[in-house]
């Protein structure tokens, strides 16, 4: 990982304009598309839903921002009729304008998700130039750790099912469920949004290669983490790389240099940090010999008796792994994006999944990786962005009432009858799904909260191990 870039204060300014942008792309599509289709816009808030707390006239439209901090929109009344959620009429006194038609309801409706895919476009063809930043661990499927047991959610511990299973380092994984995995993300999204249950239990069905030959193994995945997530016990295949060495320290003294790669401890290899940090901590009751590869050549070393407990501070060591800079087009990158959208829709319809509402991100959940991303650096903003807009494009675009999608399917629906549905009835729909598209919101906001207060209240010692985690979780949709 790159040093932090920008201060935490100044990361959350940059994930709040980051998330902003997004939006104000989404209803700027709708904006320019109703003007264009001949639409009387009478509303522009470009953040925030609800009554007005600052406004201004510009060109006829009255431009906005708005009390609750959710989404953006536009208010076209041709279209829709959302003065209730938008904060009632901005010009009551307009005269009243005839229907929109079929395709200019249409055009106007899509054009919200198509420019939030152009925008995605755009920022996936700058990454595709500078290059996407990867460590090495996260580039393969081989297996560097199996752990012996698993902490469950409750707090229990048992055999891990990979240990159960008979997983073993080295192997590497070639597909999961039926899915062919050619990285570490692809490891870890197939074990978390898997949906293999058999007689009530969790399974995966695994494929690795061992010693050249291809074996199926049947895994139990277990609920574990804070987060309630499927796993199984298992670390990728890394080789440690000292990155720096704090003078003075006990490694130090030992002869330890930046650039060194651990290759034994004790004699036995190191295919993991966690073979490393476990190795580390039986160095708080004996003397430790290490073997390190210094410009490919092996170098003995010795750590004393009580020079370290672990990969800590006390040792004098960081440690980091070789990066590879990665150019993937932007097709494949949004390709990429649009199938873990609809994977996560269908995982969290599927009765035998273990993804739930829980596990989405609000805009608390947003503005927070954002402000992750920037820290992080330039890149993986790019990144998120580019997740976020292809999330908001998708989920838009799902046919339910207050969402464009909804807006296209009641235009088909009256195309299709040859006449408008009532325009009563259209209202008191939207404002019933409005209802719970906020109450969905709130809800997976109070997730959120805990994850960023758990993450930034937990002290240095007890910060665990890097979790697997699902790629980006789509967002909740913007509100037309």
């Amino acid at each position: 990982m790159p040093d932090s870039l920008l201060s935490s204060p100044l990361a959350i300014v940059v994930g709040i304009l980051c998330l902003t942008v997004c939006i104000f792309i989404h209803e700027l599509g709708h904006f320019l598309a109703a003007r264009w289709r001949g639409a009387h816009v009478t509303r522009f808030s470009i953040f925030g839903l609800g009554p007005p707390i600052v406004s201004w006239n510009w060109r006829g439209v009255e431009w906005c921002i708005c009390w609750i901090p959710l989404g953006a929109y536009v208010q076209i009344p041709q279209l829709a009729d959302l003065g209730e959620i938008e904060g009632g009429d901005a010009a009551p006194d307009t005269p009243p304008r005839p229907p929109m038609g079929y395709a200019d309801k249409v055009i106007a409706s899509v054009a919200g998700p198509v420019f939030n895919l152009l925008l995605a476009l755009l920022l996936s063809t700058v990454l595709w130039y500078v290059g996407e930043e990867r460590s090495a661990e996260m580039l393969t499927t081989r297996i560097g750790y199996v752990s012996p047991t698993l902490k469950l959610s409750d707090g229990r511990e048992i055999p891990s099912p990979a240990a159960q299973a008979g997983l073993q380092v080295g192997d590497t994984i070639r597909s999961i469920d039926g899915r062919t995995t050619t990285e570490w993300q692809d490891v870890q999204a197939s074990i978390i949004f898997g949906a293999g249950k058999t007689a009530g239990e969790r399974t995966a069905a695994f494929v690795v290669e061992r010693a050249g030959r291809e074996v199926t193994l049947t895994l139990k995945p277990q609920l574990a983490t804070e987060e309630k997530l499927r796993r199984i016990g298992i670390s990728p295949y890394v080789e440690a790389k000292v990155h720096s060495v704090v003078a003075e320290s006990p490694a130090a003294r030992a002869g330890f240099a930046a650039g060194d790669r651990i290759d034994t401890i004790d004699g036995a290899r190191i295919h993991s940090f966690v073979t490393l940090d476990e190795a580390l901590r039986a160095n708080a009751g004996r003397a430790l010999a290490i073997r390190v590869l210094r410009a490919g050549a092996p170098v003995d070393l010795a750590l004393p008796t009580g020079s370290a407990n672990g990969m800590g501070t006390k040792l004098g060591l960081a440690f980091t792994t070789d990066l590879q800079i990665v150019h993937t087009d932007p097709f494949t990158q949004i390709g990429g994006f649009i199938g873990q959208t609809f994977q996560t829709i269908s995982r969290l319809i599927n009765p035998f999944s273990d993804i739930r509402l829980s596990h989405m991100s609000s805009v608390i959940g947003m503005v927070d990786t954002f402000r992750q991303a920037a820290q992080a650096g330039p890149r993986y903003l790019l990144l998120f962005a580019i997740a976020v807009n292809v999330g908001l494009a998708v989920l838009n675009l799902l046919p339910i009432p207050v969402l464009d999608g909804g807006h296209i399917l009641f235009a088909t629906i009256g195309k299709l009858r040859g006449r408008n549905l009532p325009v009563e009835w259209i209202a008191k729909l939207q404002f019933g799904f409005f209802v719970l598209l906020l109450s969905m919101m709130l809800y997976v906001s109070t997730f959120d909260v805990r994850r960023t207060l758990r993450r930034e209240t937990r002290p240095p010692a007890e910060e665990p191990a890097p979790e697997p985690t699902p790629a980006p979780t789509p967002p909740a949709p913007a509100t037309p």
